[in-house]
């Protein structure tokens, strides 16, 4: 018997609280479910604590509300309830069965049996139930040693479990991306390779949203390989060109301890054009600040090089603020040989996380009494001023400024 040991959240007030009230409904019609299992098992952080129960969403609504805590209906048609206890949530879901899926969404029925539930379940270490108590059951039989060994494997039939969402496809590569240990499943990933094209019935929103999950995980490498093998990569992102980039800015933030992100990464695989880059968001959808910062870190301008002298970099930082000019310097790095100025480029970083913005010296006020009249060319006067103040590195000497804002002037009315 396999039981989930030193888990805080387990006994966590919060918990037991939303699990007394289900119990109270019936004796042993909940379960603790999926990622909070596997994660326990594997000594993995835990995020959010996902419960499965017998109860239908209007016994659960009806039993955690008796108890004094809140439902939220979030998810009705497919059996999801939000209870929160303590301001933290917690999804209750009814046990189901598919009655019909197309490729994106199912149609569900309701159920008590908790093998049907695991049957339509995406991978074996996801059907991984838990009691309150903490011991686990593995309906499938091999989601215990799946979660182990770092082996995403379809439940049942791969090709059919991804005919019921093909968002699976991605998913696949995510869990090995986060996940896997070894080589990806053979018979999954002949699947994905198989059905790609299913991917184009997807909507861009639910693409990028898994995409930016692998993205994120520590070392996606593998995981990047494997979707190219499979034809994946070309179907979801096509303007990829990078990958010997990609794999060399994970080799820099693994081997260097450096933060990464996913919309790093993503610059990575791209070519260096912001054209491409707003393409690419526009495809996927991508958040504004998404999209911005994607299509800035694809700049060409200023030219970043590991040799930047201390001016330039301060008048960099300066004209692109510090997000964009480590984004930037990140991607210069990994198309760098490899070993070749790493410690300049890290330099670059470090200068970055230490520069403080210095603060233009003039406001209109100033230039206005200067003789400018208002208007239009009081910031035009300001950004002349401003071009040169940057380019004589920031000087903090006033009566420059007063004799350079004076010919600005003089020059321009």
């Amino acid at each position: 018997m396999t039981r989930i040991a030193h888990a805080p959240w387990l006994s966590a007030p919060s918990t037991r609280a939303v699990l007394a009230a289900l119990e109270a409904a019936q004796p042993g019609c909940a379960r603790f479910v999926g990622g909070c299992v596997r994660n326990a098992l594997i000594g993995a952080p835990v995020d959010d604590i996902d419960i499965a129960t017998q109860l239908t969403p209007d016994a659960v609504v009806s039993a955690v509300e008796r108890a004094g805590l809140a439902a939220h209906p979030t998810g009705i048609e497919h059996g999801t309830i939000t209870v929160v206890a303590d301001r933290q949530p917690f999804e209750v879901t009814t046990l189901r069965r598919d009655v019909a899926t197309d490729g994106r969404r199912a149609t569900v029925a309701f159920t008590t049996d908790w093998a049907e539930d695991s049957a339509r379940r995406d991978f074996r270490m996801n059907a991984l139930y838990a009691d309150p108590d903490g011991v686990v059951h593995d309906p499938t039989g091999g989601g215990l040693d799946d979660a182990r060994a770092g082996r995403v494997v379809f439940i049942g039939d791969a090709e059919t479990r991804i005919r019921e969402d093909y968002l699976r496809i991605l998913r696949f590569f995510r869990f090995g991306a986060w996940y896997g240990k070894g080589p990806f499943d053979p018979v999954g990933l002949a699947a994905c390779a198989a059905l790609r094209d299913g991917l184009a019935s997807l909507s861009a929103e639910r693409v990028w949203k898994e995409t930016k999950k692998l993205l994120t995980a520590e070392d996606p490498r593998a995981a990047l390989a494997a979707m190219a093998q499979a034809g994946v990569l070309a179907a979801v992102l096509p303007e990829a060109d990078g990958r010997a980039r990609f794999d060399q800015m994970v080799e820099i933030e693994t081997s260097r301890f450096l933060p990464h992100h996913p919309l790093q990464r993503l610059a990575a695989l791209l070519p260096l054009d912001p054209d491409v880059a707003r393409g690419v968001a526009r495809r996927l959808k991508l958040a504004n600040d998404e999209r911005d910062r994607l299509t800035a870190a694809l700049g060409a301008e200023p030219r970043i090089v590991s040799y930047l002298s201390l001016r330039d970099v301060r008048r960099a930082l300066y004209v692109l603020g510090r997000e964009t000019f480590v984004d930037r310097v990140k991607r210069a790095w990994a198309a760098a040989p490899a070993g070749k100025a790493d410690a300049q480029w890290r330099a670059l970083i470090a200068l970055a996380e230490g520069w403080t913005r210095p603060v233009f010296p003039l406001d209109g006020a100033r230039v206005m009494a200067a003789g400018t009249p208002p208007g239009p060319l009081v910031g035009a006067v300001m950004r002349e001023v401003e071009a040169w103040w940057i380019d004589a590195d920031f000087i903090d000497d006033e009566l420059s400024l007063a004799e350079r804002l004076k010919a600005v002037v003089q020059g321009m009315i």
